[in-house]
C-alpha cells in the first residue's frame, strides 16, 4: 500500500479514473489471484486443497492472496465451528461475473501453452 500523499498514489488514482483497465489489473494483479478463483470455480474450496492444487504457493501467499480476493468481494470465506476449526470459500456474485472472462482466458492459455521439450 502507498502513502497516500505520495506522487505515485497520485498518478495510479488517475490512471485509475481514466483507464478501467487499471482497476481489472488492481484486483486481479498478482501472480495467483486467477489461477485462485478458477480452482475455487472448478470445487477446490478448502484451503487445503488449494495448496495442494497450488504446491508452488507459500502458506502465508496464498492466505494474502484470498484475503485480497475476499476484500475486493470475489470470494466469500465461511469458518465452521468444528475442531479443527474448517474454513471454505466460495465465489460472491460478483466474482461470478467473472467466470466467462476467465474460462476465455483459460481457453486462450490452452491454445498458446509452449511446447514441452
Amino acid at each position: 500500500m502507498r502513502k497516500t500523499t505520495s506522487t505515485n498514489f497520485s498518478n495510479e488514482e488517475a490512471l485509475a479514473a481514466i483507464c478501467p483497465m487499471h482497476n481489472v489489473m488492481r484486483v486481479l494483479g498478482g501472480r495467483w489471484k486467477i489461477a485462485l478463483l478458477y480452482f475455487i470455480h472448478q470445487g477446490h474450496h478448502r484451503f487445503g486443497l488449494l495448496q495442494k492444487k497450488m504446491p508452488f504457493i507459500t502458506t502465508k501467499m496464498l492466505s494474502a492472496q484470498l484475503k485480497e480476493l475476499e476484500r475486493d468481494e470475489l470470494v466469500n470465506r465461511k469458518i465452521y465451528a468444528e475442531m479443527p476449526p474448517r474454513v471454505e470459500y466460495s465465489l460472491t456474485e460478483k466474482g461470478q461475473t467473472l467466470l466467462p472472462v476467465l474460462e476465455d482466458l483459460y481457453s486462450w492459455g490452452e491454445q498458446y501453452i509452449p511446447a514441452q521439450a
